[in-house]
Parts: structure tokens; C-alpha cells; sequence
């Protein structure tokens, strides 16, 4: 791919708030464009194919509409003893999941795909952050909901906000992949596409 310089159009496939404020910080323009992706889980799939190739669908969906672009898509779930959980959508499945995490360590897996349509260019990655939760009382689980909403959430927590007082430690090789957006994979992604960073 030819050298790119920051007239090159990026687009993030993403109708997400916390993904356009990460993609933010790296102090560019971007235009962002919702993907329409099928986000059901195939018979047999592993959480780690499962995330990557939504991420992947999501990208494509966008890049193939606008071939001479950068898109970024990205997709997170979390696993915990083999189960994939993904929004809980309401208070009450936000308050069941978290109960089922109190004292245990949870896996968030962070796909991110950065590609051209037109160039053929695809980079992708896969970010793990281990989250050990503490032990949660009813009531502390019930006031986090209420307070933090974190209904479009996957695990039903938010760590840049007061979610990060559930938790006993965080591990991660990238601290902005637990919000959604894993930016040292996606600066990787520009730079290998020939867009200069920083």
C-alpha cells in the first residue's frame, strides 16, 4: 500500500460511544459509520474466532463502501469458565452477571481490524485483559448498576468509570482494550498502512 499521509480518509465501523472517544485521543479526523453485521454466534465457534471475525465483518461491511479508505473495526466479549457474555441489555441481567463474576476472573477478549478495500491491506489483532473481581455484595452490585448503567457494556462494567472499583486487579499488554478500542493494536494497524503516527 502506498504511503499514506492524514488526508487519507479513516473511518471507524462503529456506532459506539466509547470507541469514538478512544479513536479520539490519537488526535485525527474520522468520520465514523455504523456496521450492519450479523452478530450471532456460529455452532462450534471459539470466543477468540468469534470476536476476530466480528471485528473482521464489521470492517468489511463498511470498507467495501468506501474501497479508497482505512476503516477500523473492532468488536469485544467477555468469557468467563467458557461462556461467551456479551451486553446484558437490562439492570437485571447487568445485576446476573456481575453476581456470577463476584470472586472470579474474568477474560475480556478485544478484536481490532484495520483495512483497505480497495488496496487489499488487513491487519488484524486480538487484545486479552484478564479482570479479577472481588468478592461483590448484593447490595454494592445493585448500586453500581443503578449508578453506572452499564446496560451496553460487555460484562456489564465500565473500567473508566466507577466499575473499576469492583475489581482487584487488572492485567492487559494494552490498558485501552478493556474500554473497547485496543489503540497500541490500532496504531500498529495506521502505521503498517503507511499512515504516520504520532
Amino acid at each position: 500500500m502506498s504511503p499514506q499521509s492524514h488526508q487519507t480518509k479513516i473511518i471507524l465501523a462503529s456506532s459506539s460511544p466509547y470507541r469514538k472517544l478512544l479513536l479520539g485521543q490519537l488526535r485525527f479526523p474520522f468520520d465514523t459509520f455504523a456496521p450492519n453485521v450479523n452478530e450471532i454466534r456460529r455452532p462450534g465457534e471459539e470466543p477468540a474466532d468469534l470476536v476476530a471475525r466480528l471485528a473482521r465483518e464489521k470492517g468489511r461491511a463498511v470498507a467495501d463502501q468506501f474501497p479508497d479508505a482505512l476503516v477500523i473495526g473492532s468488536d469485544q466479549l467477555a468469557v468467563c469458565d467458557g461462556t461467551v457474555l456479551g451486553k446484558p441489555g437490562t439492570p437485571e441481567n447487568a445485576i446476573l452477571q456481575l453476581g456470577s463474576f463476584s470472586g472470579r476472573t474474568v477474560e475480556f477478549q478485544t478484536a481490532v481490524a484495520v483495512m483497505c478495500s480497495g488496496s487489499g491491506y488487513l491487519f488484524e489483532r486480538t487484545v486479552i485483559t484478564k479482570v479479577q473481581f472481588r468478592v461483590l455484595q448484593e447490595e454494592e452490585i445493585h448500586r453500581y448498576v443503578q449508578a453506572d448503567n452499564p446496560l451496553d457494556c460487555a460484562g456489564s462494567f465500565k473500567s473508566e468509570a466507577l466499575g473499576i472499583s469492583l475489581l482487584d486487579s487488572m492485567v492487559s499488554p494494552d490498558p485501552t482494550a478493556i474500554v473497547g478500542l485496543p489503540l497500541i493494536a490500532v496504531s500498529q494497524g495506521l502505521r503498517g498502512a503507511g499512515f504516520d503516527l504520532p
